[in-house]
């Protein structure tokens, strides 16, 4: 199992590179959308959904949600200038933060919570759309900044999203291997300790704090990109518990079985929807 899914996060990983950096923005846009549409299909079973048709239907709403939005302001309009973001996408950002605060009681608080969410499909289907709709649309405000002066330079702030979440997830895995006790949240993950989250954190801080040397960051630069850090790595725990939490409730143990080694679509990207619009509020309020 370790090999599989070794072998194809070395096959995911580079393809993900070469789109963020070289796709043109609109291929780009579209291709985030697939991998969204993918991730509301495997949403269907977690809102209790066991046929293609209901599936379908969800998948459908999600994308012209999304549609709307890129209708509303479409990527090239995201920023106004180089500081200031379109106040739609920036209430949309926001609106995912609440979102999130939300499902982080959901969590502390699961299973006695989950009483007016368990059985109700409707709801469970507006926290999919929570999660996946401004996933879709912080990647975008992510990777469109500054592109009319630099095309690259969205690439390399996403790649610097894609170092804190991947360098956590690596750490907080040895960590907790070798050295994890103590449970951190054992009503939703029982596998996940408080050993390998801050395993997870200290590896991501070291990582930054050297690509932060190479760049030659000055001292507030550093400061402001590891206070980043450390919050990245906590809410990217939370994107990964809060997708766990649904997959409890339903019975479900991978999202689907579309990537060998890992599950399905959703279980690599559940700590990247928390993560994103944090990411990109952040750097819109305090950039570096």
């Amino acid at each position: 199992m370790l090999i599989t899914r070794i072998i194809t996060a070395l096959i995911l990983a580079p393809a993900a590179i070469a789109a963020i950096f070289y796709l043109p923005l609109i291929y780009f846009a579209v291709l985030l959308l697939a991998v969204i549409g993918i991730g509301a299909w495997e949403w269907g079973p977690l809102m209790g959904f066991d046929t293609k048709a209901r599936r379908s239907g969800f998948v459908v709403t999600t994308l012209i949600l999304i549609a709307c939005i890129w209708g509303l302001v479409s990527p090239n309009e995201l920023w106004v200038n180089t500081t200031v973001l379109n106040e739609y996408a920036l209430m949309l950002l926001w609106l995912a933060i609440a979102w999130w605060i939300l499902s982080a009681f959901l969590m502390f608080s699961y299973p006695s919570a989950s009483a007016f969410w368990a059985k109700h499909r409707s709801i469970r289907g507006v926290f999919g759309w929570l999660t996946l709709v401004p996933t879709w649309l912080a990647f975008m405000v992510i990777r469109t900044h500054a592109y009319p002066e630099d095309s690259y330079q969205g690439a390399q702030l996403l790649m610097l999203l894609f170092l804190m979440v991947w360098s956590a997830d690596i750490g907080a895995y040895f960590v907790g291997k070798a050295f994890g006790k103590h449970k951190l949240m054992p009503n939703v993950s029982p596998g996940k300790t408080f050993e390998g989250f801050l395993g997870g954190m200290a590896f991501a801080c070291m990582l930054m704090s050297i690509v932060a040397y190479q760049l030659s960051w000055n001292s507030d630069q550093v400061t402001t990109v590891l206070l980043v850090t450390v919050l990245i790595t906590t809410v990217s725990v939370l994107g990964d518990l809060n997708e766990s939490m649904f997959k409890r409730q339903a019975g479900v143990k991978d999202s689907g079985t579309i990537l060998p080694g890992h599950g399905g679509v959703l279980d690599r990207i559940d700590s990247l929807t928390a993560t994103a619009p944090v990411f990109a509020l952040c750097y819109v309020m305090f950039g570096w």
